[in-house]
């Protein structure tokens, strides 16, 4: 591996409950030479994000018990998780959802289907 790769090399968490979804961005990062540890639900995500502080996190919207919208008001409101690059992916164009994802403190928000280089057009910013 060169510098430039493990300069730009992150460690992401990836909280989506779609299986699939998960399953092909967690391989897609990992082929980027990102470390990616992906989980189901947003009860784990506060776990990994607490115990862990990755990079930044990748997080659907919809999910069952913990939405995104919750996983993020968590997030912010402790010290230790509060500064972390937050990243909803969502199939919701409508823009009193944006508006919300981005007033909460997301720092982006990227739309379902996406590319791969949607995905790291933002991981390279942060």
């Amino acid at each position: 591996m060169n510098i430039r790769q493990s300069e730009t090399t992150k460690f992401i968490l990836l909280i989506e409950d779609n299986f699939e979804i998960r399953d092909n961005l967690s391989e897609m990062l990992t082929l980027e030479n990102h470390t990616v540890i992906s989980v189901s639900s947003g009860e784990q995500g506060l776990k990994i994000a607490e115990q862990k502080i990755p990079d930044l996190i990748l997080c659907d919207i919809v999910m069952p018990n913990l939405t995104g919208f919750q996983v993020l008001g968590e997030l912010k409101s402790k010290p230790r998780t509060s500064r972390i690059p937050f990243f909803f992916l969502s199939a919701s164009v409508e823009k009193h959802v944006i508006e919300k994802a981005l007033n909460m403190g997301a720092n982006g928000y990227i739309f379902k289907p996406f590319e791969l280089e949607d995905i790291t057009r933002e991981i390279n910013l942060c």
